[in-house]
């Protein structure tokens, strides 16, 4: 059940976050780290402060983008501590632990942390299913990523421990990269139609993504928005044939 959560670390700027990182998982019997874009690849001193963890640095996955990352997984659930323009499903760490926990039987589970200056960008964040926001004291909220690693990795390990009593979900969710896909043609049957206008798009994708990212469709569900979406690209092919 652990070995299907995977702790993703987006453009990470010092390589010893990366192994604290590393350690902060290991402690909690988490073991697949990917790194997205990170400004230097682990070097000694990640693996001084892996402490004993550098084997999950050695396997540690290296990827250019977010999206690659989470492509196979079926939960992506993002870090965050800024308020943003548009709201999202939100979590708080044992929320996020016991959900993980609870589908991870069916699919990977990807937890997303950001930089350690900014976080994750709007962008990245819209990738997610929901967003996860460690509720520290207002007046001192300062928390470094290793120990925001820490902290929701003991949330899960917490989840994986009661996890006799947890059902597992039934439904059968999509993967990030069937929903990127189902995006991609939801917005070009927007432009085909005349819905979005490609020099002023605006933020209806943004708004849509967030939608579908609350209502989680599931596998079957996505396929018949996916069938309906090419229905109206074959009407609209017909009628200009005519």
């Amino acid at each position: 059940m652990l070995e299907q959560v995977r702790i993703v670390l987006v453009n990470t700027s010092h390589t010893g976050n990366i192994g604290s990182a590393a350690r902060a998982m290991k402690t909690m019997g988490l073991g697949e780290l990917w790194l997205v874009d990170p400004v230097t690849l682990p070097d000694g001193q990640a693996v001084a402060l892996a402490a004993g963890a550098s084997d999950i640095l050695a396997r540690a996955r290296t990827v250019p983008t977010l999206a690659e990352a989470v492509a196979d997984c079926g939960l992506v659930i993002g870090t965050s501590a800024r308020s943003r323009t548009w709201s999202w499903p939100m979590l708080d760490a044992r929320e996020a632990g016991e959900k993980a926990m609870a589908e991870a039987p069916r699919h990977k589970v990807a937890l997303v942390f950001g930089r350690e200056r900014t976080g994750l960008s709007n962008e990245e964040l819209q990738q997610c299913h929901f967003h996860v926001a460690i509720p520290a004291n207002p007046e001192y909220s300062s928390l470094n990523l290793a120990m925001a690693v820490q902290t929701l990795s003991y949330e899960v390990r917490m989840a994986w421990l009661a996890l006799e009593p947890v059902a597992p979900v039934e439904q059968e969710y999509p993967l990030a990269e069937d929903l990127e896909r189902f995006y991609r043609h939801l917005e070009q049957t927007l432009l085909d139609t005349g819905f979005i206008i490609q020099p002023h798009p605006g933020q209806v994708m943004t708004k849509l993504r967030r939608l579908f990212n609350r209502a989680r469709p599931e596998s079957h569900e996505l396929n018949i928005l996916r069938g309906i979406l090419t229905s109206v690209q074959k009407r609209l092919e017909r009628q200009e044939s005519e």
